[in-house]
């Protein structure tokens, strides 16, 4: 199992911790009901967080990654082999593709590097 890092967990009515600093979750046995399903262990936080949402839902928040989250991480790597493909494209036909086809692959290349060197890709 592993969780993702960086994302906002709600805990439900308005709470909202990162996924990191969640170290534990414990289901509440005794006096449980709405509002009162789960406790939430935060990092540098004394007392347990109680929180409104089941332990399964907000583990299940901590290891899957948003839809999102998932569609940037595909998008990049697309691009990153598009840029290696670009990279291997030889100096001839740059020049043929730039000046037939009306396409600057050099100019293309610097701004998927910029994009992608951006997060540290």
């Amino acid at each position: 199992m592993k969780i993702e890092y960086g994302i906002i967990v709600p805990l439900g009515y308005g709470k909202y911790f990162k996924s990191d600093s969640i170290i534990g979750l414990e289901p509440i046995e005794e006096d449980r009901g709405p509002g009162r399903r789960t406790w939430v262990y935060v990092e540098g936080q004394h007392n347990p967080i109680i929180a409104s949402r089941s332990d399964g839902a907000i583990l299940r928040d901590l290891v899957e990654s948003p839809g999102e989250i998932t569609r940037v991480r595909e998008q990049r790597q697309l691009l990153a082999d598009i840029l290696d493909t670009i990279e291997g494209i030889d100096p001839m036909l740059r020049s043929i593709i730039r000046e037939q086809g009306n396409w600057n692959l050099d100019l293309l290349e610097e701004r998927i590097n910029d994009l992608l060197s951006e997060d540290g890709y």
